[in-house]
């Protein structure tokens, strides 16, 4: 009996480590365009990607909110793509997330970038902070399940590498427009 392989599969070259490859290379490709290694025209340009993890944002007098996403901005051109997940961990009764019952929320994304953000974390001094390669400010729409491509909510949201209000304990390095403020694990790269 007589067994044909094809060249390619002979060779390790199956569909799987072809698809694999091609993942592996448009990568590459992509990569540097999100982070701002390369860019199309001869003007300087600020393209920023961050990546956060806030499991308890609060402050305010009620509610709490748990939230993650991923994005990348352009401070030169006010571009912003971003987007993630977040859960009101306690029913929110003021501000523009007033109504999210404990256990609401499925996802968010942004819809404009701030480029200053004022903000106070509960019962602190107000404070401003200024988008940059180490902090962003934008306006998110917020969904809830069952309401398709309708927000349910739009606040300001801020999400920083460094201590966005070092009057308050502990380390806020995320906040929620009417919610208060929180700590991150997060990433910025620029």
């Amino acid at each position: 009996m007589l067994i044909y392989r094809h060249p390619d599969r002979a060779n390790g070259h199956t569909p799987r480590t072809m698809l694999k490859r091609f993942l592996v290379l448009t990568a590459i490709a992509v990569l540097p365009a999100l982070l701002g290694a390369a860019s199309a025209s001869a003007r300087v340009t600020q393209h920023t990607a961050f990546a956060f993890v806030s499991p308890r944002i609060a402050g305010a007098p009620t509610g709490s909110v748990a939230m993650t996403g991923i994005g990348a901005y352009d401070t030169s051109n006010g571009s912003l793509n971003a987007h993630g997940l977040f859960r009101c961990t306690d029913s929110v009764g003021q501000g523009p997330l007033a109504g999210c019952m404990s256990g609401q929320g499925i996802r968010w994304s942004s819809a404009t970038l701030n480029a200053t953000q004022r903000f106070v974390c509960g019962t602190d001094a107000p404070k401003t902070v200024t988008t940059d390669s180490r902090t962003v400010a934008f306006k998110a729409d917020f969904f809830r399940t069952g309401d398709g491509s309708t927000p349910s909510f739009s606040a300001n949201v801020i999400v920083s590498a460094h201590d966005i209000a070092p009057d308050v304990p502990g380390v806020q390095n995320t906040w929620i427009q009417g919610v208060g403020c929180g700590s991150a694990l997060q990433f910025f790269a620029y």
